[in-house]
């Protein structure tokens, strides 16, 4: 009954608004105070099979789904955190027609982990109430489970489908009355009552695509029914699922600064932007698996229940980055092209900026990233991240060894000519070969305003455009979000250039291509490398009316790694302008250089 009471006293406070704020403090419970371990966040594939943690996940979920929509700890006032209904939450307001979440920002990181962290704080308090329900003889293993519960991620780069569980429409668990079949709240979430149209505006789709805003379900990639396709959707990511552990990998290994790990928009000073980035993976995913649902429409993307999951596991490829890098920082400042809520584009937005409208206590102060720049303040760690009774070094040195199984288990050998053989392309990350191919992309956002595909190819895209985004000879699918939302200040004359990568290793492997030395691949890919653009209702756009776009094909050297504990150092990368010389939307032997 003492979890009860605080949660209502909570939800009081915050509805009162007497002047205290929500504090987001993270989940304490089941830390030990004496040696700073923290209970994890386990991946979605293990986390499904862990009994009562998972009943009372499922339950909890559906409780703040079912929960009255003007509750500001309802699922419905959660989600609507990060974009529409563009409007404060807990008493911090700001003069934007717009959400608070920053993107193409250093705070991008850094914003989503309070925001994660508000979300598990909710999950465990309606857990801690349906704990309480359970007969005599399982209310202590419940209680127990309830005490340690943190959320799950699901790790896209290691498993490229969705989990079977969140595109079924029931599930059964063990609730307190039995086992039962409930609403699954992992499947969609439903509007009660749809929101009016000043409250969800017709923003983020193409002209003539699907208008989520009118849905009463979140959908994912829906068709002409507004029925959503999981089985194009896993077809999608696994088209993508290489590329994507690539990235992965060579985003953890070679990118030791904040500023460049943090986003699609930084640049060094120069105009020289670095292409890999957290930002740009995470948007892959979103667009993957929404394709004109809420998913790939940013502003309506939180009420998905699958991006807490996304979430999740890009707050845990955060934390592995500043486990690696110990002595890196958030040193840089970065100004805002499209704004938020509170923040105008423009404004200079650094390590003190505050991450609106999180509270960290329940007199009004705000998280900023230097407060939040560590999992420890929350309460959680992840699988690979055992940082309790170990210094910084040792940490580093668990953390690679950790991700090289996960993500890089190759021979530690250097090879510049392999068998080519598409089963093994998943282990063909960079340690494999002592050259890694790859395709740089950069494009303005203002050149097409709703989200899009840039899909590469080995040869032509297909006839038939619904099939573009897995077809055979298809290398990835590069994702623009739409990040603008409504703010109208976002006009402003302040650039909006995306950067984004691809890993052309994989593709050139799994096509048959043994020599990957410059003198086969420069000649192979002028004449082969493609590329064309689509929007999220599969129709396709012209590139000639993109003027920003260009693409760029680098080689870059590499030298194996040797321990298990030690990452592949990285060479320069040479431009190959020849590649893409001639071709609508490549790089051209006048352009600026852009490596």
């Amino acid at each position: 009954m003492a979890v009860l009471r605080l949660v209502c006293s909570l939800v009081i406070a915050v509805l009162a608004g007497l002047g205290n704020a929500f504090a987001i403090r993270g989940i304490q419970a089941g830390v030990n105070a004496y040696t700073g371990e923290r209970p994890l966040r386990e991946e979605f594939s293990i986390f499904k099979n862990s009994g009562p943690a998972f009943d009372l996940y499922i339950q909890a979920l559906l409780r703040s789904q079912q929960a009255d929509q003007r509750q500001p700890l309802s699922y419905y006032e959660v989600a609507g955190i990060h974009g529409v209904p563009f409007r404060a939450w807990d008493g911090v307001t700001g003069k934007n027609r717009a959400g608070y979440c920053p993107h193409g920002s250093v705070l991008f990181p850094t914003w989503h982990r309070p925001y994660m962290a508000l979300y598990e704080q909710v999950i465990w308090l309606n857990a801690q109430w349906i704990a309480a329900r359970y007969p005599a003889s399982q209310r202590a293993q419940y209680r127990a489970a309830a005490r340690t519960l943190r959320i799950p991620y699901w790790d896209w780069s290691m498993n490229p489908t969705m989990p079977p569980e969140v595109s079924q429409p029931t599930i059964y668990i063990k609730a307190p009355n039995g086992t039962i079949s409930v609403p699954n709240p992992l499947y969609s979430y439903t509007f009660h009552p749809l929101p009016s149209v000043e409250d969800f505006p017709p923003i983020g789709s193409p002209p003539n695509g699907p208008q989520v805003w009118s849905f009463q379900s979140t959908v994912r990639y829906p068709d002409s029914n507004n029925q959503s396709q999981p089985d194009l959707i896993n077809r999608q990511l696994q088209a993508n699922g290489v590329a994507l552990h690539s990235m992965t990998y060579t985003l953890l290994t070679q990118s030791p600064d904040y500023g460049p790990f943090s986003n699609t928009r930084y640049n060094d000073g120069s105009g020289v932007g670095r292409y890999n980035n957290i930002e740009n993976i995470h948007n892959g995913i979103h667009m993957l698996v929404g394709n004109g649902g809420h998913m790939s429409n940013i502003p309506y993307s939180s009420f998905d229940p699958i991006f807490w999951l996304h979430h999740a596991n890009t707050d845990r490829l955060f934390a592995l980055w500043q486990a690696v890098y110990p002595e890196s920082n958030f040193t840089t400042s970065q100004v805002s092209a499209f704004g938020t809520l509170t923040i105008d584009a423009g404004q200079t937005e650094d390590f003190n900026t505050p991450l609106s409208p999180f509270h960290s206590d329940d007199s009004g102060t705000l998280w900023t990233s230097a407060t939040a720049w560590s999992t420890k303040e929350f309460g959680y760690s992840y699988p690979e991240i055992n940082d309790w009774a170990v210094n910084s070094s040792q940490l580093s040195s668990d953390v690679k060894t950790r991700l090289n199984a996960l993500y890089n288990p190759t021979r530690a050998t250097s090879k510049r000519s392999v068998s080519a053989d598409a089963s093994n392309s998943m282990e063909l990350s960079p340690n494999a070969m002592d050259i890694q191919w790859l395709a740089n992309i950069r494009i303005s956002k203002s050149d097409i305003p709703s989200p899009f595909f840039v899909h590469l190819y080995l040869g032509q895209a297909p006839a038939d455009p619904s099939t573009w985004s897995f077809a055979p000879n298809l290398i990835a699918s590069h994702s623009v979000i739409d990040t603008s939302m409504l703010n109208s200040a976002n006009s402003m004359d302040i650039p909006t250039t995306l950067y984004g990568q691809i890993p052309l290793n994989p593709a050139l492997l799994a096509a048959g291509n043994s020599d990957l030395s410059s003198s086969k691949m420069v000649p192979l890919l002028k004449s082969q490398l493609s590329w064309r653009l689509q929007s999220t209702d599969d129709v396709p756009l012209d590139i000639t009316k993109v003027p920003s776009l260009k693409v760029h094909v680098v080689g870059q050297e590499v030298k194996p790694r040797v321990l298990e504990d030690e990452f592949p150092e990285y060479g320069n990368a040479q431009v190959y302008r020849e590649v893409t010389n001639g071709k609508v939307g490549g790089l051209q032997d006048g352009d600026d250089d852009v490596q």
